[in-house]
């Protein structure tokens, strides 16, 4: 498809956007999201993230398969969580679930530097390749499970969770700074909520529930596994 098509479906996009945040501000507080977050999502080429086979479907307001039973998020929950998130462009983020690394490049556009994981090898390494070709120097993608955090690049300014975890890991938390911010979703399958977490600058935290959603579940240790 053109270049022009997709720019016309992506402005496409952006308007349903605009229209679910009005329709969900009772639960988000937020009837619209921040230009800066808008822009780069209006911007971003969300076809290069899909099977060549879904890339005319790239800009509905859905999720879409990328493989091993995952997907890349609505544009929306995309666009909500990124706000929410609220990076400044010297932070440093963690991103829990790179799948096909779609929100890692949006966040790579607004924060300096982005550490994204995944614990499916075939889906950080098709990631990784399709981050380097779009030109992300900023962004390094690893093979880990995302529950431990990625302590060698800890703290981070920034923790956005893209799998939903019964609780919130205690590693992610520890590898939070003061004053920082997490998005994750929360809750057993049928029940999550997409979860805020701030941590003060003393560093207690505080947590609340803006929105129900439905993910892929965080893969967690097993009850014998240590914390790392």
């Amino acid at each position: 498809m053109a270049e022009d098509v997709f720019a016309k479906l992506r402005q496409q996009m952006i308007e349903e956007i605009v229209t679910e945040a009005a329709l969900t501000v009772g639960h988000t507080g937020r009837a619209t999201f921040s230009d800066r977050v808008m822009r780069v999502i209006g911007s971003m080429p969300r076809h290069e993230f899909v099977p060549v086979e879904l890339q005319p479907y790239a800009y509905l307001n859905r999720p879409l398969p990328i493989g091993y039973e995952k997907t890349v998020s609505q544009p929306f929950i995309v666009a909500l969580m990124t706000d929410l998130l609220a990076p400044d462009a010297g932070d440093v983020v963690l991103e829990v679930g790179a799948g096909a690394g779609y929100q890692a490049a949006i966040l790579a556009e607004l924060a300096r530097r982005v550490y994204t994981v995944d614990i499916i090898e075939e889906l950080a390494q098709g990631a990784e390749r399709r981050l380097k070709r779009l030109g992300y120097e900023n962004v390094e993608v690893g093979v880990v499970n995302g529950y431990y955090g990625w302590p060698e690049h800890a703290p981070y300014d920034r923790i956005m969770v893209t799998a939903a975890s019964d609780l919130i890991p205690p590693p992610l938390l520890a590898q939070l700074k003061p004053g920082g911010r997490m998005v994750i979703p929360t809750g057993i399958p049928d029940k999550q909520s997409l979860t805020l977490v701030e941590k003060s600058a003393t560093g207690s935290l505080s947590a609340r529930e803006i929105l129900p959603v439905r993910f892929s579940e965080l893969e967690e240790p097993g009850e014998t596994a240590g914390i790392a």
